[in-house]
């Protein structure tokens, strides 16, 4: 091989080597453009799942059963007017209320369970009778709501008890889900095991908060006599 077809040869063999890696290069982009596409997809996705469970109280996402709805529905049927679940989900819970006759609301963290279930219930023929909202429930107010459902977990319970007991009318109902209020005193059951469901007067808990409270007052004042 004379010493011109071994430089061209060389030049070429460069020519090709670096081509090569530029080939490489490009594939390296598209994939770390797909991998970090897909990362930040996922984190959309998954950020309003995870988000809830770093919160001081957790409030997780589990589906209702046919049996708990059921129940919800039966002990509510002499019952009209508002109605709010509250961590809703995806929406099953305020769409049966509403096919009842209901106006109902539902208040949810979850921004992708909200859409879910504002799809939902335009796809049942519900929408106008249903509401979903963006809401933290300690940010809400519940004073504008005749009946309450719950899906709780007893780290929120005395927290909610307090709450609702303050914001209600006294005319509401309570229905607790999965998990009964650690002090009040339910008027009713139905169902049983994980099915169950607790209902709540709030006639009934206004007397125990305004009982407490003329309570604590009368321990104040034996406490600190001449204040």
């Amino acid at each position: 091989m004379s010493q011109h077809e071994l430089v061209l040869d060389t030049g070429q063999g460069n020519a090709a080597f670096s081509e090569g890696r530029r080939r490489r290069s490009r594939l390296g982009l598209v994939v770390t453009g797909v991998v970090g596409g897909s990362l930040v997809a996922l984190y959309a996705v998954a950020a309003p799942f995870v988000a809830p469970a770093l919160r001081r109280v957790c409030l997780p996402f589990v589906p209702a059963t046919t049996a708990q709805v059921e129940n919800v529905l039966r002990v509510l049927r002499t019952r009209t007017g508002t109605l709010v679940d509250i961590g809703s989900g995806d929406g099953r819970i305020v769409i049966a209320a509403a096919k009842c006759g209901f106006q109902a609301s539902g208040l949810e963290l979850n921004p992708w369970l909200v859409w879910y279930s504002r799809y939902k219930a335009w796809r049942e023929g519900v929408h106008r009778s249903t509401s979903f909202h963006i809401s933290d429930l300690w940010k809400a107010s519940f004073a504008q709501y005749s009946n309450v459902v719950i899906f709780g977990v007893p780290q929120m319970m005395d927290q909610l008890e307090v709450k609702l007991a303050n914001e209600l009318p006294s005319s509401a109902k309570v229905v607790a889900c999965r998990f009964p209020f650690p002090t009040w005193v339910p008027e009713s059951t139905e169902g049983e095991g994980i099915d169950t469901v607790w209902v709540y007067d709030a006639k009934i808990f206004h007397s125990d908060l305004h009982r407490k409270t003329d309570k604590t007052l009368l321990e104040q004042k034996k406490s600190h006599p001449h204040s």
